[in-house]
Formats: C-alpha cells, structure tokens, sequence
C-alpha cells in the first residue's frame, strides 16, 4: 500500500468579523468557522474527491494545504513535514512538488502574457535548463496536457474554456509537481469539455504518478474520477468513503440530499428534499447552528420529532468509523 503524501490533522481556519464599532472597541468580533477541524490524508497516486454546496469551505482547505491562505490551528503534512510551521523560506521547496489549479480560469492567467510566456515562466522559475531546454520542456507539456503548439502565441483571452483550462494544468505540471489541488476544474466548462479534462486528469496521473485533492460540488464527476470522496458542510466532514459507496449508499442525509439534487439537475437553495416534503431551507454561514449543523435542514431529524440530542451543543456528532472504510458525522446514519 502507497503511503500517504498529504495528511492533514484538526485543521482550522477561522475568520472574524466586527459587528459594528461599539462591539469592535470591546473587543466583540463575529467568529466564521470557513474550516471547523477537519482531517483527513491522500496517498500517492490517489484522488480524494471534496464536495458540498458553495461556501462550505472547500476552496478554503485547498488554499490552506497550498500555504495560500494562513489557518488558525492545526497540522498540514506532507512527506510526513509540517508545512504549517515552517517559514516563506523553508516552505519554498515544497512549492514545486504541489501546486494548484484554480477555478477561475481568466484570473488564474495573465491577460498580457502569451501561453508561451506563462510556460516559459513556471518552467524557468525552479531551474535555468538554458532557452533550448525551455522549448524541448514547453513541447512536452504541450504534448501531456494534448494542446496545439500554434496556440503558444495566443493570449488567455483568445482561447476557450477547455484550452485555458489545459494551460493550466500544463502551468502546474512545469515545475514537476507530484500533488495538485484541482478547485473546481470543470466549471463553467461544456459536458463533452468537462469529460475531455476529468480524462486528462486521469491520464496524468496514470502517467506521472500524481496526486489529487479535487474539489467540486458536482458527485457526478468526482464519482468518475475520485478514489475516495469526502462530503464537507458548514466547515466541517460529515461524510467519507470510496467514492462509489459514497454516490450509491450515502449514510449521511445531507449526502443523500445533495447527490439526488445533482442527479435532479435541480438548484441546492429551495430544492425539495427526498419524498417531496420540506426543502433545503437557507443556510447560516456565519453562524452555524449548535450540536448537528445540519439539523434544521434534516429530514431524519423532522422525522423523528426533533429528538434533542441533534441540537445539544455537548453532542455534536462526531465523524466515527462505521466499517468498510467509511466514516460518518451523524446521530441517525441512513440504513
């Protein structure tokens, strides 16, 4: 068994906000909890899938693994070192063996600079292979991320979704990453041009070994590309499993509510829950409701008359492993 290149350990990241200036001159702030202690590891060669509604913090783990953004507690491990405590000039190295692809594609690249600039710059900004290396390096990043050489003295702005989205990826691969954090890689992307990529990634990582963290909010994906998948919710994992167990038999009700709006095709805010009755209801990010986070929006909880041990801030459902390599946060897990 592979061992694992990530781990991460009770990872927090809490921000705050002053409520207003007599609460601000108390010293009286607002505590968001984007990351609410979640831990969770990647093994070599492996993809975890993260999904969950927008705004529950799944772009903030990444940009918390990457060093982007700082965290309040907690531990990021790779290759077994800490790269929580280590300082700018300590965490350098590991740069180059893990990078991000970020999800917005027309602010992720340099509107002024040619795609063969933007490689030229993630090639030569760990090595100096001299100006024939820098083509022979561009050539064959082309050739694994399958774009065309004439598209090297084009602008972002002259490409579409899925060329940009493939520079990229090329732009991460340049400096010889072996881990990478995919955030949304297939948004605002075509059907056939978001399958053309999840095969790309899949490709690549057959070939060079990698390692994903891949963040979506669509199961469908992640099922097609994930080894193992884990469902976060108001900054925190209420679910974790094989990535077909996952889509197939969710434990979790709010994974069974969120994978049957995905298949729906429906929107999250407003969508009918399992059986017609109730809906998804409006969510409090600042704010997160006491013991199960996920409570007022339950069925099983309605269903069961509200029992008080949902709503105990004591008895905040842990996430425990139930079996068969799958872990769930849940009072009530579905049969």
């Amino acid at each position: 068994m592979s061992k694992a290149i990530l781990d991460v350990k009770d990872l927090k990241k809490h921000y705050s906000r002053s409520r207003g200036l007599v609460s601000a001159l108390r010293g009286r702030d607002v505590v968001i909890p984007a990351i609410d202690g979640i831990s969770f590891y990647i093994r070599e060669n492996e993809t975890m899938g993260l999904v969950g509604e927008s705004g529950c913090g799944k772009t903030t783990v990444g940009r918390s693994i990457m060093g982007l953004t700082p965290i309040t507690s907690g531990q990021v491990l790779f290759d077994g070192e800490d790269l929580s405590v280590l300082p700018p000039s300590r965490f350098l190295p590991y740069r180059r063996q893990m990078q991000m692809i970020f999800q917005d594609l027309d602010a992720a690249l340099n509107p002024k600079m040619r795609v063969r600039s933007i490689l030229r710059e993630a090639v030569t900004v760990f090595d100096r292979p001299g100006n024939e290396g820098v083509d022979r390096r561009i050539r064959e990043l082309l050739d694994q991320v399958n774009l065309k050489e004439s598209k090297l003295t084009s602008f972002p702005h002259e490409l579409s979704g899925g060329e940009k989205r493939r520079v990229g990826i090329a732009r991460a691969l340049a400096v010889g990453a072996r881990f990478l954090v995919a955030d949304e890689p297939t948004s605002a992307l075509d059907v056939s041009i978001q399958a053309q990529i999840v095969n790309l990634l899949v490709d690549l990582q057959r070939d060079l070994g990698l390692s994903y963290l891949f963040i979506s909010h669509d199961l469908r994906i992640v099922e097609l590309i994930s080894h193992k998948v884990a469902v976060m919710y108001l900054g925190k994992i209420v679910e974790m499993g094989l990535a077909g167990s996952i889509a197939n038999r969710p434990l979790h009700p709010y994974t069974r509510m969120l994978w049957s709006s995905m298949v729906d095709g429906r929107s999250l805010e407003g969508s009918p829950s399992p059986g017609g009755r109730g809906t998804w209801g409006s969510l409090d990010f600042e704010r997160p409701q006491a013991g199960c986070r996920f409570a007022s929006r339950c069925p099983v909880y309605r269903d069961r008359g509200r029992p008080a041990v949902c709503t105990d801030p004591s008895t905040e459902p842990e996430l425990l492993d139930v079996g068969r390599a799958r872990k769930v946060a849940c009072h009530f897990p579905l049969q």
